[in-house]
């Protein structure tokens, strides 16, 4: 009976962490850009002590891999939302100073001029500076990431300028991993090496997180169920010893 509570307590405790990453997508399913990335797998660990040497038991481990597959596209109509195709990343300051990456693209000029997207990280540009703009002209973007600006009391006929390009990487052949401030940013640090693809962007739109809303209430209803089970055992195991412990009380 205490194998079996023990065995039960072991499998809620396993759990956690299949537990955690499905609450953790199902609080971002309405987040601009948010990428999966954490599953779960298991590892045979060896148990340690006295015993023999063949004992090995599983292990639930938490893989960190962000998945880049494609969420529902949004159109806006604002001139500085942009969706990110392919596998192609942007460039962003994360709140160390250090490179970031990301796949929101729902962006706004900052009252310093500087452009940033929802939450205060600035753009990157190509030099790997935040990008500023003039105050008060109107900005316009690009497929390649390029940034226009022109002042809205200039004549029709002149041409707007171009401020800076956003750093736009394509991220098809580097693992990308979730940082602690919530940017992406490749294994092991550094920046990204190009991929194949060509970086691009499609504007006036935004792409909205890849997490189906469905699978991930049924993992949550398949989640709880177990946990309710192995609650159950470990209930059970303490009726039945409380029984047998009164079996053997004097009358």
């Amino acid at each position: 009976m205490d194998r079996s509570a023990f065995n039960a307590a072991a499998a809620i405790n396993a759990q956690r962490i299949t537990r955690q990453a499905t609450t953790n997508e199902l609080a971002n399913v309405n987040t601009i850009g948010f990428k999966r990335s954490y599953e779960a797998a298991l590892s045979t660990v060896k148990a340690s002590g006295s015993g023999l040497e063949t004992r090995y038991q599983p292990v639930p481990i938490d893989t960190d891999s962000i998945q880049l597959a494609p969420g529902v596209r949004i159109v806006t109509g604002n001139p500085l939302d942009v969706s990110m195709n392919n596998d192609t990343v942007m460039g962003v300051q994360g709140s160390d100073g250090t490179q970031g990456f990301t796949r929101r693209g729902d962006m706004s000029v900052s009252n310093t001029g500087v452009l940033q997207i929802t939450g205060g990280h600035a753009v990157l540009g190509q030099s790997g500076a935040p990008i500023s703009v003039p105050a008060g002209f109107n900005i316009t973007l690009t497929a390649d990431g390029s940034v226009y600006a022109q002042d809205p009391k200039a004549p029709a006929s002149v041409a707007p300028t171009l401020v800076d390009r956003i750093q736009l990487r394509d991220a098809s052949n580097t693992q990308l991993v979730r940082r602690e401030d919530g940017l992406m940013g490749p294994k092991g640090g550094g920046d990204i090496t190009n991929g194949v693809g060509l970086p691009s962007v499609t504007t006036g739109s935004l792409e909205g997180s890849n997490v189906s809303p469905i699978g991930a209430m049924i993992r949550m209803m398949e989640q709880s169920r177990s946990f309710e089970q192995q609650v159950k055992v470990i209930e059970s195991a303490k009726t039945n010893d409380e029984s047998g412990t009164s079996m053997m009380k004097l009358a």
